[in-house]
């Protein structure tokens, strides 16, 4: 390397230095709650988000940060980016809970059980997306000729190469009924993405794969009348519309952070929103409405306790009175008195003079 060359790259990399030092920080915020994410992040300023791999350029270094699961790449042109050790994150819980490298859902999962919604990153400053396949969707999520069609279709040739769109771990590689040949990743996030009907799988189980490394080669195995790739997005084994996230047409990833509501988990609900800021207007209206229906529920509640409370009997008890003489008389039973008097069961001994309710 010429000296000018070398002193270029010191200053550079002594510029870049003490950026390392937040590498930790930016680690741990892979996930964050809805509440901190929108406060961080407007979600009306959002741009498109680029491919971030670059093509066809390797990195001629790597270097440690103060971080030992952060790294630091430099390229041929001078450029450089801080990169998430994939060792740090392969072992994780995320990719050992809920397991298995047989069959698509591993989770069984009710819907009833998920969060209303979740916000997540879907690429951070360590982290890089590739499109799997730039095209028009050709066929797109949602219902087909009445059957279930959990992602999109994307024209390709066979043995053109597939993408994977972000980095993590293959939970399955392997011919799967319909799927034909299919590549199943896992993504720090908790997402999935699925990549079927493969003429080659390129992965295997539990390798560790990069954002923009070839999973495999188009084609048209399984139950696919050409060759295409069929894409999913899954979370917790439910599919979503991949066009949430992807812009097949330009290529650009729509979100860097991104807010999955579980309506849009339901086969009918496919991606509508043309901009962040009609997403955004979309979440604060139905904010609203939660807050209208639940201050609404508690007039409800306030109202039935207020009027039960003015249609309510009370009874003082005398000497030799029980609960059953006293429910007998009221036409009621002794559960129902117990159930209206906190702290009142079928043992208690009555004391004479107390008030308890009757009705």
């Amino acid at each position: 390397m010429k000296p000018n060359r070398l002193i270029a790259g010191l200053l550079c990399f002594s510029a870049i230095l003490p950026l390392a030092a937040q590498s930790r920080k930016s680690l741990k915020d892979t996930t964050m709650t809805l509440e901190r994410a929108e406060r961080l992040v407007p979600r009306i300023i959002h741009s498109p988000v680029r491919p971030l791999v670059p093509d066809g350029m390797a990195a001629m270094d790597t270097l440690d940060t103060a971080d030992p699961a952060v790294k630091i790449l430099l390229y041929p042109n001078y450029s450089w980016k801080y990169k998430r050790d994939a060792s740090a994150s392969k072992n994780s819980a995320t990719f050992t809970e809920n397991w298995t490298s047989e069959y698509p859902d591993p989770y069984k999962t009710s819907l009833g059980s998920l969060p209303d919604k979740v916000t997540f990153w879907v690429v951070d400053t360590l982290s890089d997306y590739r499109c799997p396949n730039q095209v028009a969707v050709y066929s797109a999520y949602g219902y087909r000729h009445r059957r279930h069609h959990s992602g999109v279709d994307l024209p390709l040739k066979t043995g053109d190469p597939v993408y994977a769109a972000f980095a993590g771990k293959v939970r399955m590689s392997k011919y799967y009924k319909g799927y034909g040949n299919l590549v199943v990743l896992r993504h720090e996030n908790g997402l999935e993405t699925f990549y079927a009907h493969l003429s080659k799988r390129n992965v295997e189980v539990g390798d560790w794969v990069e954002a923009g490394q070839v999973v495999g080669l188009g084609g048209a195995t399984g139950r696919a009348t050409g060759a295409h790739l069929h894409f999913e997005t899954r979370y917790h084994g439910y599919s979503f519309d991949p066009e949430w996230l992807i812009d097949f047409k330009t290529g650009d990833l729509r979100h860097r952070v991104f807010t999955l509501r579980k309506k849009y988990l339901s086969m009918g609900s496919k991606y509508v929103p043309d901009s962040d800021e009609e997403e955004y207007e979309i979440n604060e209206a139905d904010a609203k409405d939660k807050e209208i229906a639940k201050a609404r529920e508690e007039e409800r509640l306030k109202a039935e306790r207020e009027a039960a409370e003015a249609s309510a009997q009370y009874y003082r008890i005398r000497s030799g009175d029980t609960l059953g003489r006293i429910a007998q008389r009221y036409h009621t039973t002794v559960s129902r008195i117990c159930s209206l008097n906190p702290g009142l069961t079928s043992k208690s001994t009555l004391r004479i003079g107390r008030n308890i309710r009757v009705k």
